[in-house]
């Protein structure tokens, strides 16, 4: 159970990072604490204690087994948010250039 709760406290870290820093680069990090702690969030739904894994082989009897396709999602959701990551690193680079800062409130004051 205490495992639950470290990882909605990471996930309450992320969030709070996401909505009140200023700065590009910690919101990007902050939205990688969010999306990581979700996926751990997804593997410890999944597990099952003394279970086997999905792969069956001949003269063992099987009582329960670990669900693979949560493991699926999340190797699929780290790829995605890889790429998103990138794309918000590429941004924030860019913004730097035009703007030579990476506070939000600045950005917004010199842009309109």
């Amino acid at each position: 159970m205490i495992v639950y709760i470290l990882c909605f406290a990471l996930i309450l870290i992320g969030l709070y990072g996401v909505l009140t820093k200023r700065d590009l680069i910690k919101i990007i990090l902050s939205l990688g604490i969010l999306g990581y702690s979700v996926h751990l969030l997804l593997i410890l739904i999944a597990y099952r204690k003394e279970s086997l894994y999905p792969i069956l082989s001949e003269g063992k009897k099987v009582v329960s087994m670990v669900d693979p396709l949560p493991q699926a999602l999340v190797l699929t959701s780290i790829v995605i948010e890889l790429g998103t990551t990138a794309v918000l690193v590429a941004l924030a680079i860019r913004l730097f250039e035009k703007y030579k800062t990476y506070d939000i409130t600045e950005i917004r004051r010199l842009h309109g």
